[in-house]
């Protein structure tokens, strides 16, 4: 559908970004400079996609808990909002304004502008129909003794329908990732397939993290 993401072997956007959250970083790095390192990636090639995600949900009618609710599920709540005492929607302007740094350090000129409709529009039957699937499974994260977060099922849906099924799609991955939820062989082949029809180089959907196995919780598609 688009070839500019298939020279980023790892997630990219603010799903990359949060993959770098739940990786680790070294103690006393503030959640800005995180941000300025991932879209600092390949001489600056990450910030455009980061900046286009964060627009895209910025200009979306998403809340900031359901802001909240995509990056603390998407890092198995390696990232706080409340911890740094900025809401969603505010927190991703000023990942917005790191990014639009980052491009200015090569174009000077460059002018921050809407991100307009998602360019994947017409996957959202496809990627909504893939959350219903592993619904049963994500409200194991809903539920979780120690890393839960409320409504993720019902937020990813929205992220999908109401900002870009692209993005949503994204952070579904990262989801499964992040609480290890295992899939199967025939669900992993239609990620890879759908990833591939994103414009997604082949190893964005299994850059680490994914569990392929048995699924104990497996819907009749698989």
């Amino acid at each position: 559908m688009r070839d500019d993401r298939k020279q980023f072997y790892i997630d990219f956007g603010l799903s990359g970004l949060t993959r770098m959250v739940d990786a680790g970083w070294s103690s006393g790095t503030t959640p800005l400079e995180i941000v300025a390192a991932v879209a600092d990636w390949g001489d600056g090639a990450y910030a455009p996609t980061l900046l286009e995600d964060a627009l895209r949900v910025l200009e979306s009618d998403l809340s900031s808990r359901e802001v909240d609710i995509l990056w603390c599920a998407a890092s198995k709540r390696s990232y706080r909002p409340d911890f740094f005492g900025v809401e969603g929607r505010a927190w991703l302007g000023r990942v917005a304004d790191v990014c639009a740094e980052r491009i200015r350090q090569d174009d000077p000129s460059f002018a921050v502008v809407p991100a307009g409709p998602a360019p994947a529009a017409s996957f959202a039957d496809e990627v909504l129909a893939e959350v219903g699937s592993v619904a049963a499974a994500v409200r194991s994260v809903e539920g979780h003794p120690h890393y839960g977060v409320p409504d993720v099922v019902r937020t990813l849906g929205r992220t999908v329908t109401d900002v870009d099924p692209d993005l949503g799609f994204r952070m579904l991955l990262r989801v499964l990732k992040a609480y290890q939820i295992t899939i199967g062989e025939p669900r992993l082949a239609r990620y890879q397939d759908l990833g591939e029809r994103l414009g997604y180089d082949e190893c964005v959907v299994e850059d680490g993290g994914i569990d392929v196995g048995t699924e104990v919780w497996a819907d009749p598609v698989d």
